[in-house]
């Protein structure tokens, strides 16, 4: 039972927005300390988030620096950030609608910290890295935020009860936008020993985060692979059919998994 809907990426990603706010997991505490430490954050610099999505970082970041600038290319996702934004408070964050190819051009101004999230493995790596060194003060670098590698860490139990569900409504390959997604296979550590930023240093930190089933539910909806747009019309059905596999999986309704947050620092040599 596979679903093959209708969309453009803005309605993919669009759809995604308020999921991924709510229900993809936060970086450790200990990467912005790390941040703050290393490079002196003292409320008066400016940093570049690039592919920001509804402000996972620069929300978090904004409070550290004098000012960061959120860039995305998915109007849904900048809403949801501003929308976060103002709900927190928070004021120092320009939200633009751009993204790598657009950086060049879009006069950000220096930054002191390029910070990138998961969405630095859908760019050209090398190309951004040259960009960033027009743009990145002395001192500064590129600041990559994710969960690790696949395989770092063991996958939950749970994970293949999702993945036989999803597969039963998506077929077995994850879906972005209208092709398919891969994982690249050369490292991000190996790109950017060939940049200009070619000192790299690496911190992880792990944690065990407890979801529930309707947590659990809402992370898939957080995936362009398997997004309210993806699904389609079989979205209350796939939902439903979830929900009753994570319950006879575990009756008691609670899903643990290990959780990474891997840091990768590259800065000149």
């Amino acid at each position: 039972m596979t679903s093959t809907p209708s969309y453009t990426p803005e309605e993919l990603f669009a759809s995604t927005a308020p999921y991924y706010a709510a229900f993809r997991p936060r970086y450790a505490p200990e990467f912005y300390a790390l941040l703050a430490d290393r490079f002196g954050l003292d409320g008066t610099q400016r940093a570049l988030d690039l592919g920001a999505g509804p402000g996972i970082i620069a929300l978090e970041l904004a409070p550290l620096v004098g000012e960061v600038i959120a860039v995305d290319p998915e109007k849904g996702m900048l809403d949801e950030g501003r929308r976060l934004a103002a709900e927190h408070h928070i004021t120092n964050i320009t939200w633009r609608e751009g993204d790598s190819t657009t950086l060049p051009a879009m006069n950000t101004g220096p930054v002191l910290l390029t910070v990138m999230g998961a969405a630095y493995h859908w760019m050209d790596r090398d190309q951004v890295a040259r960009d960033l060194d027009r743009i990145i003060e002395p001192g500064g670098a590129i600041v990559l935020a994710s969960g690790g590698a696949p395989g770092d860490l063991e996958p939950a139990d749970w994970r293949h009860v999702v993945d036989e569900v999803r597969t039963r409504y998506l077929g077995p390959e994850r879906r972005a936008g209208s092709g398919t997604y891969s994982h690249p296979t050369e490292r991000h550590q190996d790109v950017l020993a060939r940049s200009p930023f070619s000192h790299i240093d690496t911190a992880h930190w792990d944690h065990t985060l407890t979801r529930s089933v309707d947590e659990v539910i809402g992370l898939q909806f957080s995936y362009s692979y398997s997004s309210t747009v993806q699904l389609g019309d079989h979205k209350d059905a796939f939902e439903r059919d979830l929900r009753q596999a994570l319950s006879e999986f575990n009756p008691a309704g609670v899903f643990d998994e290990a959780v990474r947050t891997e840091a990768i620092i590259a800065t000149r040599p």
